[in-house]
């Protein structure tokens, strides 16, 4: 914390991070600590008006709640999924919620008054692992989440890039199987479709030849994987290989300290990244080879960086107006 913080200690950020079951709600101070968690569901089945309503229902409740407990909130930061234009704050398109060019920044200022921002989910996780948890000091993060889909923040000195169009790190779409299955994107043979936690439920299922009414997880594949059944064995080195050049095509391209990876997938901790590790080793030729490390923050990352997003967004805006 710094001194300007110490002397508004009573400051607090309302950061939300909708997925499509659930938002994870919280009360952030500027030197990251949580001063109040919540969860609510989305219920996106309502459709995307009713999840706005949602959304802002909850801030304003949070808001509310802070000021109660002699907090003053501060800013609102909201994570979304999809493609997100942070510079005019609308969820551009969302496959898990239903947004379409939702105008979310406008909507909560209007509502709430306070200083807002709207981040990708990925990208919000991603700044926060590199400046609060396992890429922290490090300068240059790559951060892969890697779920029921795959994607990445780049972020460098604690900014994430954002891309043109707002797509930035769509690293699961990189083709790394070209004969591999088809991609919900339409293309064979991306990451996602290969190495996400998903797909390797998918394929030792179709391998094994089991019943899709008793589905089998990631979780699963690496836990037969390690008790020496050779289907799963081969299932998750495939995925690992596949991630590998992912990342090695990732480190080509950004030229980062510190890959951590996120999501689901990497809750197998050393049952992924020992041979991950060894696997992305054997692709560096001149690159330098990245410290490949687990995310340190869970699933507070998201509402830590809604927040840090909140505070960056509402400390431009300061500066701005006392020029």
């Amino acid at each position: 914390m710094n001194d300007g913080d110490a002397v508004h200690a009573d400051r607090v950020v309302v950061a939300l991070d909708v997925g499509g079951t659930g938002m994870k709600c919280a009360l952030v101070r500027p030197d990251g600590v949580v001063v109040r968690t919540e969860r609510h569901p989305t219920d996106a089945a309502r459709g995307p008006a009713a999840v706005v309503g949602t959304i802002l229902d909850v801030a304003e409740g949070l808001a509310d709640k802070a000021r109660a407990d002699g907090l003053t909130p501060v800013a609102l930061g909201i994570a979304v999924p999809g493609i997100v234009d942070e510079a005019r704050g609308v969820a551009v398109w969302s496959a898990n919620v239903g947004f379409r060019d939702v105008p979310l920044r406008d909507l909560a200022v209007t509502r709430l008054g306070l200083p807002t921002a709207i981040g990708h989910d990925v990208r919000v996780g991603g700044l926060a692992e590199a400046r609060l948890g396992a890429g922290r000091g490090t300068g240059h993060v790559l951060f892969v989440a890697i779920g029921t889909g795959i994607a990445a923040a780049h972020v460098v000195d604690g900014t994430a890039a954002v891309g043109a169009h707002g797509a930035a790190g769509e690293i699961g779409h990189i083709v790394v199987r070209p004969d591999g299955p088809r991609c919900g994107c339409g293309r064979p043979g991306c990451l996602e479709a290969v190495a996400s936690a998903a797909a390797i439920g998918r394929r030792y299922a179709d391998l094994a030849g089991e019943a899709p009414d008793a589905p089998v997880t990631a979780a699963d594949v690496a836990e037969r994987a390690a008790a020496g059944e050779p289907l799963a064995g081969q299932v998750w080195q495939e995925a690992v290989e596949a991630l590998a050049d992912g990342l090695a095509s990732g480190q080509a391209l950004f030229d980062v300290a510190t890959i951590v990876l996120g999501g689901g997938l990497a809750q197998a901790g050393d049952r992924l990244l020992v041979p991950l590790r060894a696997a992305v080793h054997e692709r560096m030729t001149f690159h330098r080879e990245p410290r490949l490390v687990a995310a340190a923050l869970g699933d507070e990352a998201g509402c830590l960086g809604a927040a840090l997003l909140a505070l960056d967004a509402a400390s431009v805006r300061d500066h701005q107006e006392k020029r």
